[in-house]
């Protein structure tokens, strides 16, 4: 925080003229609208002013030191400065110099969420691989469910404000202000939906059959030729309302089954390749750190975004499965990132 100024000269005289008056030393504080510590060390003497701050000269870092540094940035992921700073030994660095020197050489990151891996995901995930190696993903429709916020996911209001500007007020609610269910797919260089679920709809087996049948299948899958109902691949996940006897079995009956139902591996939103469509879509409708007043407005960004996503954007995001598989392999398993 910034110093404050001294008392004028004529806040002085006024200060004089009010203890002459019999005034308090808090009821002045008052009149003057200035600090009650400032007041009653002014009276206590009355020669004496504020002291002026002292700059301490900086710590110089050597080169070597430099190097110690770099390395350990490199070491310790999301450490602090001081932390990384003592880990070489370093002291009498203040935290403004500190960042400044660690500006030059990383920047500050959030830690990436991925779901938990073990011994058996890694297994299943391989197995995946290898059995749709040889598949043409040209033909697989990838689909998934993503939930919109009135205010959007934590951490994406921030950006640069310019010297002299105040930052923008942001509502601030409980739940992000509740949010809308939205459903979509993609295969080749095509988007289906999006489409939304209804408010207050929780998604079972029931109600995500039901859902599929009032969209997906009316409103796009019917209007597809034999031949490709014949040849496509349908993807989803492994949530309950997905995976279980009742949707597979209703599947089953649209004639989605067997090869034609994709097996899925567990924890894998990472070989999902429309959740890099949902990364656009969210970019698209909260950048700059746009909040939402109603679900209606969120829903009518949400379709909007989506339309502003052409073709080649899809195909690039369908034809990169060929890649991500080599990568699950080569990774014996592990997290691909996105």
């Amino acid at each position: 925080m910034g110093q404050k100024k001294d008392l004028t000269g004529s806040e002085k005289s006024k200060i004089v003229r009010y203890l002459a008056e019999g005034c308090s030393s808090l009821k002045i504080a008052k009149l003057l609208k200035r600090d009650h510590r400032t007041i009653k060390r002014f009276i206590q003497n009355s020669q004496q002013g504020r002291k002026k701050r002292v700059e301490k000269p900086r710590r110089k870092i050597t080169a070597q030191e430099l190097r110690k540094v770099k390395r350990a940035a490199a070491k310790m992921p999301l450490a602090t400065s001081l932390a990384i700073f003592q880990s070489c030994n370093i002291t009498g660095v203040p935290k403004s110099t500190r960042c400044a020197i660690l500006r030059d050489m990383a920047k500050v990151r959030k830690a990436e969420r991925r779901p938990p891996l073990n011994k058996t995901h890694k297994l299943k995930r391989q197995d995946w691989a290898k059995k749709y190696l040889k598949t043409d993903f040209s033909k697989v429709l990838w689909t998934d469910e993503m939930r919109v916020s009135l205010d959007g996911p934590d951490g994406w209001a921030r950006g640069w404000i310019g010297k002299g500007q105040r930052a923008p007020v942001r509502l601030r609610r409980q739940q992000g202000g509740g949010g809308v269910l939205v459903w979509a797919g993609i295969i080749k260089d095509e988007l289906v939906g999006p489409f939304r679920v209804e408010d207050g709809v929780k998604l079972n087996s029931q109600s995500y059959c039901q859902f599929l049948e009032d969209t997906f299948f009316k409103q796009w899958y019917r209007k597809k030729s034999a031949s490709f109902k014949k040849n496509m691949i349908f993807m989803q996940d492994n949530a309950p309302s997905h995976a279980s006897k009742y949707s597979t079995a209703w599947l089953a009956r649209k004639g989605i089954k067997e090869e034609k139902l994709m097996t899925w591996p567990p924890c894998s939103p990472d070989l999902n390749p429309i959740e890099n469509l949902w990364s656009i879509i969210k970019c698209e409708i909260y950048k700059e750190g746009k909040q939402y007043t109603s679900l209606n407005s969120v829903w009518e960004a949400v379709v909007a975004a989506a339309r502003n996503v052409d073709g080649e954007q899809i195909k690039t995001l369908t034809e990169s499965m060929d890649g991500r598989l080599l990568s699950v392999l080569a990774k014996k398993g592990g997290y691909i990132g996105r």
